[in-house]
């Protein structure tokens, strides 16, 4: 049955969408003929591609459920008229991309698009991290900020991204006002655009150089905190991302060789089958030639440089570190270092989803504890909130998604500072004749063992979106008979505390164990998070197994 929608005041099924979209342009009409397989042309138009909380987040190409020069233009139209509407004038954005395909244009676009509407724009002329972009708006003193990338999604992804005068992504209570200024655009073939030399000419449009990038990379090396001579060796990959520059100026100095095959940006990311430093695959260049150099820490960056994925070698043998035990040695390395600055408004701030481990080495250093939803956005907020009340200060914040930030400089994860205390991290603990697996079972010897895990399920297109609705219904609905020992449940989706309400469930058994189940907000995916707790580790993996095995057997039903 065709998917019926309304717009612009009639019904519309995909169909006629489809057909009104090849009068676009050439281009366009090129690309959309050129399908021959039905259901493809429905996963383009059964919807328009949504312009959520997170912002826009899909795979690139022609079509209303794709990301492409209308979607971004209908975007920017609508987030102008919100900051018109918000702000009346003086009003300015700055605005980065990454090394994506693509991105240099979407920027360009929105650019284009604020401009008409008199709006003054601040553009990189080079590719740029998200955390510089972060910095940028508040820095420029801009109204806001916009950031073309998709992270560390596949090459065929592309995404936006806007954030507050502050840097931080727009959270709930504020981008669903840009959202409905995004949904009242109807004629997204006609949003008007002002070429970017013209704009130039009548003051609204700024080329950034490396100024910002300077005053930037100033404001991380003061979170520095040991710069001891080390004689550790270091492998860096970029993998074709943002992060090449920065990350190496940030670290300059220290023993660190490059993955030149994945030194340069590449939209295609033709070395990697997906560029994200989370998972092994993407590490594999970089831990070849740490073998070959005999390198003692590997790590690499994702496209736009806001998460970092590391290796440690440890008995002859290359380990990976889960974002959630770099989290936790991250938290122990920064506040030893910085014990003697620390008092009672000191705070970390974590979200739901990641480890307490963390948090207790927190707690035992006198920290206090704060949780937010998924997102770092909800972290930047806390930081944005405690700068105006002065009642906390924000030490260290990180989530289990390999996301971290010291200092204020960014309200959003930075991979560049994070790469400057992993390499010091490092370094401190060779000095002792450690590697960082050493420091982690130090930190488990005195705080217990936590085994910590995460299972995506990839589901797409229309059918897919119908069984992660099904699924969460049915978990929400029974989720604690299909397992033993639940103390407590957690529904997000109702409130808790002072949080916004989100579709997360989160199951806590009695050991203090949990495991949460949610939809991811950028991608066709349901995600379960796993977190056991046991002073036997054999133990935790065989519990792990048994749990992970019963919920895949649930959801692969």
């Amino acid at each position: 049955m065709w998917n019926i929608f309304v717009k612009w005041g009639i019904k519309m099924d995909y169909k006629a969408r489809y057909q009104e979209w090849l009068d676009f342009d050439e281009e366009t009409r090129a690309e959309l003929e050129a399908i021959t397989d039905e259901k493809e042309i429905e996963e383009r138009f059964y919807k328009d591609l949504e312009f959520g909380t997170g912002g826009l987040r899909g795979v690139m190409g022609a079509g209303a459920n794709r990301m492409n020069k209308y979607t971004v233009s209908k975007a920017t139209k609508g987030l102008a008229d919100y900051l018109i509407d918000e702000y009346k004038e003086n009003i300015s954005v700055a605005i980065a991309y990454d090394s994506r395909n693509n991105s240099a244009q979407f920027a360009a676009y929105a650019a284009e698009v604020l401009c008409a509407n008199g709006i003054k724009v601040y553009l990189y002329n080079t590719l740029m991290p998200t955390p510089v972009l972060s910095f940028t708006v508040k820095h420029l003193g801009c109204t806001a900020g916009i950031v073309l990338t998709a992270s560390h999604n596949p090459k065929e992804y592309n995404g936006y991204k806007i954030y507050d005068s502050n840097g931080c992504q727009l959270v709930p209570q504020y981008a669903n006002k840009v959202i409905d200024f995004v949904d009242a655009v109807t004629d997204i073939k006609n949003v008007e655009h002002l070429p970017l030399d013209e704009a130039k000419e009548k003051g609204l449009f700024v080329s950034i150089g490396e100024e910002v990038l300077d005053a930037f990379l100033e404001a991380v090396k003061k979170q520095s905190l040991y710069e001891e001579k080390s004689d550790i060796k270091i492998v860096y990959t970029a993998l074709h991302g943002t992060g090449n520059i920065p990350v190496r100026k940030a670290i300059e100095g220290m023993n660190v060789s490059i993955v030149k095959e994945q030194e340069l940006p590449d939209g295609n990311f033709s070395t990697v089958r997906s560029p994200n430093p989370e998972e092994k695959d993407a590490l594999t260049l970089a831990l070849k030639q740490a073998e070959a150099e005999g390198a003692d820490l590997v790590f690499g960056t994702d496209p736009d440089c806001d998460r970092i994925g590391a290796g440690v070698k440890h008995d002859g043998k290359y380990v990976l570190v889960t974002g959630n035990q770099m989290g936790a040695l991250l938290v122990n390395f920064v506040l030893t270092m910085r014990k003697a600055e620390l008092n009672e408004k000191s705070t970390l701030v974590k979200t739901i989803v990641t480890s307490e481990l963390g948090a207790n080495i927190a707690r035992k250093f006198g920290l206090n504890i704060v949780e937010t939803l998924t997102g770092f956005k909800y972290i930047g907020e806390k930081i944005n909130q405690y700068e105006l009340s002065g009642d906390r200060e924000f030490v260290i914040g990180y989530e289990e998604s390999y996301g971290y930030l010291t200092g204020t400089h960014a309200r959003d994860k930075d991979a560049v500072v994070s790469a400057l205390l992993v390499c010091q991290m490092a370094a401190y603990y060779y000095n002792k004749g450690m590697t960082l697996i050493d420091a982690l079972n130090e930190i488990y010897e005195e705080y217990g063992f936590y085994l910590d895990s995460l299972d995506t399920f990839t589901l797409k297109g229309i059918d897919g979106a119908q069984k992660i609705q099904s699924l969460m219904t049915e978990f929400r609905e029974n989720g604690s008979k299909f397992f033993d020992g639940i103390k407590e449940v957690f529904d997000f989706s109702k409130g808790i505390g002072d949080l916004p309400k989100e579709n997360v469930l989160k199951y806590v058994f009695d050991d203090g164990s949990w495991m949460a189940i949610r939809p991811s907000g950028t991608e066709p995916k349901l995600k379960v998070y796993y977190s056991i707790q046991d002073a036997d580790r054999d133990n935790a993996y065989a519990r792990l197994d048994a749990i992970k095995a019963k919920m895949n057997s649930i959801i692969e039903a």
